[in-house]
């Protein structure tokens, strides 16, 4: 039945980028057009587009109306007064929506370095274990260009040093130098070495040995060491990181670990937080959904389901506010086609 659903959801958003090639988007952009204050017919026609559509409905906005409606949306969000007439929260959601991938990740990427002071790490660390190489290279582009900085500095300036700005550099390094390939040789001595500067031996875990190896190895490559790290010692690497030992290297390796080997599991574990209200990364939800609706979010609802014994579209319907926001993340939620984005 699952398999009905997803091959009928590949049908209709096959169709729908058909028929837009036919009128161009012209008939959907002037929807947008004459939405304007009304939220749900907003939502509506947002909510629903694909990547593609969404980057083509932007396009052939501008043409023919000479605005971009990502930013009249961006502009709505940051006015006091709505002159679409959805919230302050719906429209920069929208906004986001309407952005390509890597320029959207270039926003988050920025707006975690000004939560409230403190780093938004976790942001961090799912656009470096979570993209592909060329789709980081055109984040930090994007990130350049809109605000004039780098943002592999921004990582290295960040004070004080700790353990996940740590892991980032180590990451971001990554993604310059690898091998394309991932090499099961070298994934089998990797697991060797991660034993030898943890679990084999007294003490905390080595973090310079567990730095290089991160910034050395792809993100393939590095699930394959960790797989091998299972099959070799009989447990994942992140059970040998619970225990007496642990620090906040440790605890952030973990979490690292998980997104890097098991992104739905990470994801699932996120939105579980964040519908519960214990989530202290207030943006998380609306990033989770939009970053992997239509990469992995089948995936990540049968795991939502399985470790928590509730359909994720339940526990958002009972945890969200009323209102136009609500609506848009659960519409955004629905959206469980694969389209490549850039995502490993």
């Amino acid at each position: 039945m699952c398999v009905l659903l997803f091959s009928c959801n590949v049908v209709r958003i096959a169709e729908r980028v058909m028929a837009w090639s036919s009128c161009n988007g012209e008939s959907i952009c002037k929807e947008i057009h004459d939405s304007w204050g009304q939220p749900a017919h907003l939502i509506q026609h947002l909510a629903g587009l694909s990547l593609l559509e969404c980057r083509k409905t932007r396009e052939t906005y501008v043409k023919i109306y000479g605005e971009d409606p990502a930013q009249l949306l961006l502009q709505s969000s940051e006015s006091s007064s709505q002159g679409t007439g959805v919230s302050q929260r719906t429209s920069a959601a929208l906004s986001m929506l309407m952005l390509n991938p890597h320029e959207r990740d270039a926003i988050v990427a920025r707006e975690a370095f000004e939560q409230n002071d403190t780093v938004n790490y976790k942001a961090l660390i799912e656009i470096f274990t979570c993209r592909k190489s060329s789709h980081v290279l055109l984040i930090q582009a994007a990130y350049h260009a809109k605000y004039k900085r780098q943002l592999d500095q921004d990582i290295i300036s960040i004070e004080p040093s700790q353990p996940y700005q740590r892991i980032l550099m180590a990451l971001s390094a990554s993604h310059k130098a690898h091998q394309a390939d991932a090499s099961q040789h070298i994934a089998r001595c990797d697991a060797m070495r991660l034993y030898q500067a943890g679990e084999g031996k007294p003490g905390a875990v080595d973090e310079a040995v567990l730095l290089e190896i991160l910034s050395k190895r792809s993100i393939l490559q590095l699930r394959l060491t960790f797989s091998a790290y299972k099959h070799i010692f009989g447990h994942t690497y992140t059970a040998s990181l619970k225990n007496e030992k642990s620090g906040e290297f440790e605890d952030a390796l973990r979490v690292v670990v998980t997104c890097i080997c098991n992104p739905p599991k990470y994801y699932a574990e996120t939105l579980y937080a964040c519908v519960k209200g214990t989530a202290t990364d207030k943006g998380a939800l609306v990033r989770v959904i939009m970053s992997r609706a239509e990469v992995d979010m089948n995936e990540i609802q049968k795991v939502f389901k399985k470790k928590y014994g509730v359909e994720l579209k339940i526990a958002m319907s009972e945890s969200l506010p009323s209102g136009d926001y609500g609506e848009l993340v659960l519409a955004l939620a629905t959206k469980t086609c694969k389209v490549p984005d850039g995502s490993v």
